[in-house]
């Protein structure tokens, strides 16, 4: 019963007219190639033809486009597209650039419209030519007497009688039986041609995927610290400066009858001032600490060891400074982890391994503490710093079992 539906089948007749179509688009691409290779051909001796070389490789792009949605409707096999480059596009008067001369997404299109033709002859022939075959052996008793010579004649000897006949509605009705699987089969294998040229390689897409979800992670983390920084701001040092101003004005009262009240009221004023001042520094530190920028990974860390009040070992082996975006990040994990280590850890000593080695330039960063472990890397801390981290296309790895120790790791990219 599945040969019979097969027959009927829409996915059956839709890869058949997808094969017919094909040569049609394929007489459109055989033009885009001609009309490639003359203009390429004739740059060398002016430029008139790098308007028409930009143009035909426009139409090379239009013409993929259009193959990627037929696919998708006839076919439902979609073709991945490339990921926009905005390197690649087109100078005035359609003069094409070099990326897009050169690139792989255009070899590929090239190489396409140049096949595209070839192809769709051999998978329309054979599909027109499977189903036409099955239909006149299956129908030759209706018409073998109509013929010259009252039968069908083959290498030169005619067909006639019963027994003939039978073989021919036999061997017709076995082609028509297969002809669906031979249609489908064609079509797979004409998406399979597809997508090696018109579709990025498979690692590339789970690239683009992977950042794009990276993107996200940035923008959620950079928003979060947003919110941190002016929360910080309204429930710190704004309070902090609103209780100054209150009490400067207070003291600006009482100058009059009563200095020596004014006099604490200064004093007070005073004492809030740095403590606003120390809340800001803090604050900015938080952001990105000026001593990182100025001395570098090795100073901002022993700042921090300084005043961790669990004890710690800093080493850093760098040999070449890496980028601040990798600086910051660095910092900000081993700050992030002497925090974690100060508060719920339970540790009595700390290990921070900072090393910069390989190529194109990796910098690891390690943290480990004899804590009683359990850390959670999909905490609000941790989670941020993967956030970080990711951003940076580099690694975060925690180890944290239960009874410890917690080893807290990251592979940053300084290429």
């Amino acid at each position: 019963m599945s040969l019979i539906r097969d027959q009927v089948s829409p996915r059956t007749w839709l890869a058949f007219t997808h094969h017919v179509a094909g040569l049609v688009i394929g007489f459109l691409f055989l033009g885009v190639t001609i009309g490639v290779a003359f203009s390429a051909a004739f740059v060398p001796l002016g430029l008139v033809s790098l308007p028409i070389l930009g143009l035909m490789l426009r139409c090379a792009d239009w013409l993929a486009d259009g193959e990627r949605v037929r696919f998708a409707v006839l076919l439902g096999a979609p073709i991945a597209g490339w990921p926009s480059d905005p390197r690649r596009g087109y100078r005035w008067l359609l003069i094409p650039r070099r990326v897009t001369l050169f690139g792989r997404a255009t070899g590929g299109e090239i190489g396409y419209a140049l096949l595209r033709l070839p192809v769709s002859l051999v998978t329309a022939l054979l599909s027109i030519g499977v189903w036409a075959t099955g239909l006149v052996l299956l129908t030759l008793p209706l018409y073998g007497g109509l013929l010259p010579g009252g039968a069908p004649t083959i290498g030169g000897a005619q067909l006639r009688g019963p027994t003939h006949l039978v073989v021919s509605v036999t061997a017709g009705l076995l082609l028509l039986l297969v002809a669906p699987s031979i249609t489908r089969g064609l079509a797979s294998a004409d998406t399979a041609f597809a997508r090696w040229l018109l579709a990025p390689p498979k690692n590339l897409a789970a690239r683009v995927a992977e950042l794009e979800v990276s993107r996200e992670r940035v923008v959620d983390a950079a928003e979060a610290e947003r919110r941190r920084i002016e929360r910080d701001l309204h429930d710190g040092a704004q309070q902090r400066l609103v209780a100054l101003a209150m009490e400067l004005g207070r003291a600006k009262a009482k100058f009059g009858d009563d200095v020596d009240g004014a006099m604490v009221l200064v004093d007070q004023a005073h004492a809030q001032a740095k403590e606003a001042l120390t809340e800001l520094r803090n604050l900015v530190r938080g952001v990105h600490p000026p001593v990182l920028t100025d001395r570098g990974l090795d100073a901002a860390l022993s700042g921090l060891a300084a005043l961790c009040p669990v004890p710690v070992d800093v080493r850093v082996d760098v040999a070449v400074r890496p980028k601040p975006a990798v600086e910051a990040v660095a910092y900000f994990l081993v700050a992030e982890a002497l925090t974690n280590v100060a508060k719920h850890s339970r540790a009595s000593h700390v290990s921070v391994f900072v090393e910069g080695h390989g190529f194109p330039g990796q910098l690891t960063v390690v943290v480990s503490d004899d804590g009683i472990g359990g850390a959670d890397q999909n905490g609000g801390g941790l989670s941020g710093l993967a956030d970080r981290v990711a951003g940076l296309d580099g690694i975060l790895s925690v180890e944290s079992p239960s009874g410890g120790p917690t080893i807290v790791s990251a592979v940053l990219p300084c290429g």
